[in-house]
């Protein structure tokens, strides 16, 4: 009826000319916007809270978009001297957890005043100095951008204190970040007049992730969304807007948490936390074709540790010793062992810390990810 053609040809005449151009010009189309789609690429990072998400997103920053510019670095600078203040803090309240004094009188002294530091965020911004002081005391104004030259001196002191490698010995016991020592060795430099925040701090800094943060790149002919979601457990509810259409996931684990407790739980060892969180992830309904990406991350850590922190401390059926890739294996396969959906995973060894390594590992991350957009278009 309605649907009835006006035109006086026959159903089984040939097509015209533009006809076949404009059905050309359709397939044309159907088959750019197809390649456009398989090169459009949605990658999720998870993981629990420091795992090294938000490192490998700094990393993609400095590999793929040209690294930072300094006023981007002189955003950093009020997270890392909190960094600093607040791993300063934990070490002194540590001690004072196991019944311990520094060794040397001074450092006793500076130990209280590290506990009564406040940084005056309020009065910062990138381009003034990062104001401090101890309780009573005003924070002069003349520090020219650094912690204060008392409050440098007090940390250095105190972190060469012949007390504090009997406190980290028990790390597991309190809760500290991974990249305080970095911070503590670095910290006369940190707490200069004029101090910018090099690559390297950026990368050590630690920021709590909150909400979903999305970071696009081109990486060859791979145009690639890098959703970073927060780690902890509060956050992870918001991971659901997440799940539609993701191609690969990249989860992150720390290695060298199998001894450590969680930030926001202290009763909760965090390898295990990790465990729960990827048998979750990994037999998802919304993840049925999504290839897992496995970086195990902080491997310099983790080397470091396992000759002085039996991994069969926390996971008694363990049997390897301290050889580090013993460890590894093992902890790879408690992670294999509860992937009931059989999806593919490609495990990587990675310090995300290092821009070298993770240039080399995203490289080899991105051809399986080229793979299985291939495969999924059927070309493969």
């Amino acid at each position: 009826m309605g649907c009835v053609s006006s035109s006086s040809e026959s159903p089984n005449s040939a097509p015209s000319g533009n006809d076949k151009e404009r059905s050309y010009a359709i397939d044309k189309q159907l088959d750019d916007d197809a390649r456009k789609f398989r090169r459009e690429v949605k990658i999720l990072l998870l993981g629990s809270g420091e795992s090294g998400k938000s490192t490998i997103v700094k990393q993609m920053k400095i590999i793929h978009q040209n690294g930072y510019s300094r006023d981007e670095l002189l955003l950093f600078r009020l997270t890392i001297y909190k960094n600093v203040i607040d791993s300063a803090q934990a070490l002194v309240l540590a001690i004072r957890k196991f019944k311990l004094e520094p060794t040397e009188s001074v450092n006793r002294a500076y130990a209280e005043k590290i506990l009564e530091y406040r940084l005056d965020a309020d009065s910062f911004s990138a381009g003034s100095p990062a104001l401090g002081s101890t309780r009573g005391e005003p924070a002069p104004a003349s520090y020219g951008g650094g912690l204060s030259p008392d409050i440098v001196r007090s940390i250095d002191s105190l972190w060469h204190d012949p007390i504090i490698p009997s406190v980290l010995d028990r790390s597991s016991e309190f809760y500290l970040m991974d990249s305080a020592a970095y911070f503590f060795d670095g910290v006369k430099r940190i707490g200069a007049p004029g101090y910018i925040p090099n690559e390297s701090d950026v990368l050590h800094a630690r920021t709590k992730t909150t909400g979903i943060s999305e970071t696009k790149f081109k990486s060859g002919q791979l145009s690639i969304h890098m959703f970073d979601v927060g780690g902890q457990r509060s956050e992870r509810k918001k991971w659901i807007h997440c799940f539609e259409a993701v191609t690969s996931i990249i989860f992150c684990v720390a290695l060298s948490e199998y001894d450590q407790v969680l930030l926001e739980e202290t009763g909760q060892n965090r390898m295990n936390e990790s465990l729960v969180l990827f048998e979750s992830v990994i037999n998802s309904r919304w993840f049925l074709r999504t290839s897992i990406i496995l970086f195990l991350n902080k491997i310099d850590l983790f080397k470091a540790k396992l000759p002085k922190v039996p991994l069969s401390r926390y996971f008694p059926e363990y049997t390897g010793g301290p050889d580090v890739n013993k460890g590894a294996k093992y902890i790879l396969w408690r992670f294999t062992q509860l992937n009931r959906a059989r999806l593919s995973i490609y495990p990587h060894l990675t310090q995300a810390t290092d821009t070298s390594n993770i240039r080399l590992v995203f490289a080899a991350t991105k051809e399986t990810i080229l793979q299985n957009a291939l495969r999924d278009s059927g070309i493969l």
